[in-house]
């Protein structure tokens, strides 16, 4: 399957179609769905598709390298590029899912600081979801670690798990920045959060069903 002028995805590997293009930071509380393209049924076949595509491919591949390189795949295609793909998706779809996922992974290496501080300040109000989360000590090279090692579970590992720990990670920021960031904005980010928590949390319940597509 062909992600148009952009990435080669077959049961054998990944190739990429030349395009420069940069990632654009977008944080998880501040999706913002694309404008619908001009034929609708063809962009939610391409979105579903190519997220289930994607999946298969990774997780029937053993090598180590090219997990990381789905792992890292907006550092050579941009967010924008899945942001086309899959972010009119619904959030409990498999396509929602990853955009989520992807986002998080965006969010958190461009504000590692942030979200530390943030994460850091909500550990004493939800413990349990600081034990699945694993950010252990909740630093910025902790948060990046987590952050990846979701990702990797998608395509080598558990990706119920990986949802849920996701779904973890956002929560304990969530109440952290509702502790450490005063406004109604921080307030409202902090509730979205939590609303993708709980999106990404029905996610694997479908997962372990194998009714999410």
């Amino acid at each position: 399957m062909v992600w148009p002028g952009v990435l080669r995805v077959t049961l054998t590997g990944v190739s990429e179609v030349p395009r420069p293009h940069r990632p654009s930071y977008r944080e998880p509380s501040a999706l913002e769905a694309i404008g619908e393209r001009s034929d609708p049924i063809a962009a939610l076949h391409a979105a579903h598709e190519t997220a289930a595509v994607l999946v298969k491919v990774g997780r029937a591949n053993a090598d180590p390298a090219a997990t990381d390189r789905l792992v890292a795949i907006t550092d050579e295609i941009g967010l924008d590029t899945l942001a086309e793909l899959w972010s009119a998706r619904p959030a409990r779809s498999l396509p929602g899912a990853l955009w989520r996922l992807y986002l998080l992974r965006e969010w958190v290496a461009t504000d590692a600081m942030g979200v530390a501080r943030e994460y850091a300040a909500g550990v004493r109000f939800t413990e349990v979801n600081h034990v699945v989360a694993g950010a252990e000590p909740p630093g910025p090279d902790e948060v990046r670690r987590v952050a990846e090692e979701i990702l990797r579970g998608v395509f080598a590992g558990d990706l119920a798990v990986a949802l849920e720990r996701a779904a973890a990670f956002c929560l304990v920021v969530s109440a952290g920045r509702a502790d450490v960031t005063a406004g109604t904005r921080a307030v409202a980010q902090a509730l979205r959060l939590q609303d993708m928590a709980a999106d990404l949390t029905a996610c694997a319940k479908l997962w372990r069903e194998d009714r999410l597509a």
